[in-house]
């Protein structure tokens, strides 16, 4: 990302980076099925469908979780010229959920549960976040029942992860304090494209500024938005787009690639103890098997470095670098 706007007297600015053309969707879904709130605002609700015992999933947000590469090598530390800390997460929300039986499943050819609703309002197929299901730690979002999956044993798990609400440090040269610092929450869009009208990042709602397309465009990958309260000054909001192909999505599987500039990211399915262990679905189960997906949050956004103090600063030229949580381990409470 080429420009920033410093951060004045008035506060803090947005950025503003070239687009490049269309990366490959997400495959074609086979359902579609669930409930939510327009904005992410209240909390979404995932409605279950079926009777019977249900697969269902949740996410788990850990800091303190390896922190893997696009690779899904362990990637510890950070470069020299980046800094990069690891926000609090609020709330996430995925696009896409598939089981694969094996290595050599290629992205589409497994048992695709999920795929969220898209529109082309945009001009291009695209997720459409009014209707996504955006959720909190340990609240479900997406459950089906155990009868509607065809049986077998799957090892990997494939979750595409489209949104994601978080809060950072930062510090700004803002009225009434020099060097102010503060607590600020982004929302970011991580999916292939979404289209996206408006959006409640904190307590204020975003519509997409005109240097990011406005609000009748598809965004790709990586948008953002950024609010926060300075006491004295009142709330600031800005929102841009960082370079495309740079946000990490972890993919540990050499023989089944993801395609550029989608969220997919992977692993293999888990104990509860974290060892590797296939999801078996019988057909004949009596109770729910719940898979709790851990994500992690360690270091996972990252920006260059002027200043080597722990606070993201964009009015000294400090810019984004990657808003890709660093892997997910999903595991599995028959």
């Amino acid at each position: 990302m080429k420009n920033i706007i410093a951060i004045t007297l008035l506060g803090i600015t947005l950025f503003s980076c070239k687009k490049k053309e269309d990366p490959t969707p997400d495959p074609t879904p086979t359902t579609t099925t669930g409930a939510s709130v327009p904005y992410g605002d209240p909390d979404s609700v995932w409605t279950a469908t079926g009777t019977g015992p249900h697969l269902i999933f949740k996410f788990k947000f850990d800091s303190t979780q390896i922190r893997l590469d696009n690779f899904g090598n362990p990637n510890a530390t950070v470069s020299s010229t980046n800094e990069a800390c690891s926000p609090v997460f609020n709330k996430m929300a995925a696009h896409y959920i598939e089981l694969a039986q094996n290595d050599f499943t290629a992205l589409g050819s497994g048992v695709v549960l999920y795929h969220a609703p898209e529109t082309v309002s945009g001009g291009t197929t695209a997720i459409q976040f009014s209707q996504s299901v955006v959720v909190r730690e340990n609240v479900i979002f997406y459950s089906t029942p155990l009868s509607s999956i065809s049986a077998g044993t799957y090892k990997w798990l494939r979750l595409s992860l489209s949104y994601q609400n978080y809060d950072i440090p930062y510090k700004a040269n803002a009225l009434p304090t020099v060097n102010h610092i503060g607590s600020g929450t982004i929302a970011s869009f991580l999916g292939y494209k979404t289209y996206v009208e408006k959006y409640k990042i904190k307590s204020q709602y975003q519509v997409p500024s005109a240097s990011v397309g406005g609000s009748n465009a598809n965004h790709l990958q990586g948008y953002w938005g950024f609010e926060t309260y300075i006491a004295g000054y009142g709330y600031y909001m800005a929102d841009g787009q960082p370079p495309a192909g740079a946000t990490t999505v972890v993919n540990p599987n050499p023989n089944s690639p993801i395609p550029a500039g989608s969220c997919v990211v992977t692993s293999v399915f888990t104990n509860t103890l974290g060892a590797a262990q296939t999801l078996t679905i019988t057909g004949s189960e009596t109770q729910d098997i719940i898979v709790t997906i851990s994500v992690s949050t360690n270091k996972s956004f990252e920006w260059t470095k002027v200043n080597a103090d722990g606070y993201y600063q964009p009015e000294i030229g400090e810019t984004p670098v990657d808003m890709g949580v660093r892997g997910i381990i999903p595991k599995v409470q028959y």
